[in-house]
């Protein structure tokens, strides 16, 4: 037995250069499966107050096929600023740490590879105009996964700001294949879309469900409290709604929780686990007339995945700082 662990501490500088789409993407699916497969994940668990203000929140999971377990604490506001990212990193075998990740860096990149996976695994084959609702970080690394997954020729944006919609959209105009547009309301981005992306910091929905058209795919992940939702009532009684954990959904998805308090949704509406979906123990899309949605609010699953690549590829290029620590002793 192990007296004396070696952890790496891996610094944002030392792991951006290996957060590309395509590898998130790739690790986020696998471990996605592994959840469907008889991995274990729980939802987040938040503290917070308002004098001063500030939260501390945390989420894990255990993910058996690579042996690995982890996941993120982070704590924002109070007087410090924030929010500061930590992501601890363990062998499932031993429980030994293997690292201690500065996880600010991979935070929007992992999400947008949930999403990414949600897309692929539910929208229709040939889905390729997206309607973008945000036009931030995690809009933008939504947008980067999403043309992975899909050949998107048509892409609208909408935000309420209009300076901010329209460089956004300049931007990845010249970045990405697709035409990518600022529009000036969300029924405009909604037109003939076949996926959707919500991408916000909006405590009410940012369109109206009632304009989606049959086949339409929905990833919803700007919100994930049980008192904000950016999912109207009639999206998620219209949808085949596939949440990141099952037990999240009862939690804090907001969205999910207010259609049901309408009395429009029961728990019964809950298709599957996006795990379940990928492990083929639930089909996902069977018909391209269905409404999907893949509501992610944030889990260990997709952390850990992303967080054992990074140091995994860490250890083959020799960086990163050893820390010493010493198991309990009686």
């Amino acid at each position: 037995m192990a007296t004396q662990a070696t952890p790496l501490f891996l610094s944002q500088a030392e792991t951006d250069d290996f957060l590309e789409p395509e590898s998130c993407i790739e690790v986020t699916r696998e471990a996605y499966t592994d959840r469907g497969n008889g991995g274990d994940a729980a939802p987040r668990l938040s503290l917070r107050r308002d004098e001063p203000a500030g939260k501390l929140d945390s989420y894990f999971a255990l993910l058996p096929r690579e042996q690995i377990m982890g996941g993120y604490v982070y704590a924002a506001g109070f007087t410090s600023g924030g929010p500061w990212f930590l992501t601890p990193l363990f062998d499932a075998h031993t429980g030994e740490p293997l690292a201690l990740i500065d996880g600010g860096g991979m935070n929007a990149i992992k999400t947008a590879a949930s999403g990414a996976v949600g897309i692929d695994a539910l929208a229709r084959t040939d889905a390729e105009t997206l309607a973008l609702f945000g036009s931030g970080g995690q809009a933008a690394a939504q947008l980067q996964c999403a043309s992975v997954v899909r050949d998107l020729t048509d892409v609208r944006v909408y935000s309420p700001t209009p300076e901010n919609r329209e460089s956004f959209a300049s931007q990845f105009d010249d970045q990405l294949d697709a035409t990518v547009t600022a529009v000036d309301s969300p029924d405009a981005a909604l037109d003939s879309a076949g996926i959707v992306i919500t991408a916000t910091r909006s405590d009410e929905p940012v369109f109206d469900g009632e304009r989606l058209e049959p086949g339409t795919h929905i990833t919803a992940m700007g919100q994930y409290s049980p008192y904000s939702r950016e999912l109207d009532v009639e999206t998620v009684a219209r949808a085949r709604y596939v949440p990141d954990l099952r037990a999240r959904a009862s939690q804090d998805a907001g969205s999910f929780l207010a259609a049901k308090d309408a009395g429009t949704v029961t728990d019964a509406h809950i298709h599957a686990e996006l795990g379940d979906v990928l492990a083929e123990k639930t089909p996902g899309r069977t018909d391209d007339d269905q409404i999907t949605v893949f509501d992610s609010g944030g889990t260990g699953i997709e952390t850990v995945a992303v967080a054992n690549m990074l140091y995994q590829r860490a250890q083959a290029a020799g960086v990163g700082q050893e820390l010493t620590m010493e198991p309990l002793t009686y």
